[in-house]
C-alpha cells in the first residue's frame, strides 16, 4: 500500500520509493530509505503528511506520499 493510505498513529516500514532519482536521493539523505520505520503523526487538510522518521519530524506532500510503498510493521 502507499504511505498516503496509512492511518495516523500507526507505524509502517518503507518497501520502495517510486519517484524520480533526484527526489529519491534527497529523501534518502533525510533518512527515508528502504526498511526504515516511519510513523504517521498527522494528515493535513491539503493532503500533506507529517511523519516521524528516526526521531525527526518531516512533512511531505500528498504526491510524494503516494509514491512511497509501505507495509504494516
Amino acid at each position: 500500500m502507499c504511505l498516503y493510505e496509512g492511518n495516523i498513529g500507526k507505524t509502517y516500514k518503507i518497501i520502495d520509493i517510486n519517484i524520480d532519482h533526484k527526489l529519491k536521493r534527497r529523501l534518502e539523505v533525510m533518512g527515508l530509505t528502504n526498511n526504515t520505520q516511519i510513523e504517521i503523526l498527522n494528515k493535513n487538510l491539503n493532503g500533506s503528511l507529517i511523519l516521524k522518521v528516526r526521531g525527526t519530524r518531516f512533512a511531505i506532500s500528498k504526491k510524494i506520499a503516494k509514491e512511497i510503498e509501505v507495509t504494516n510493521e
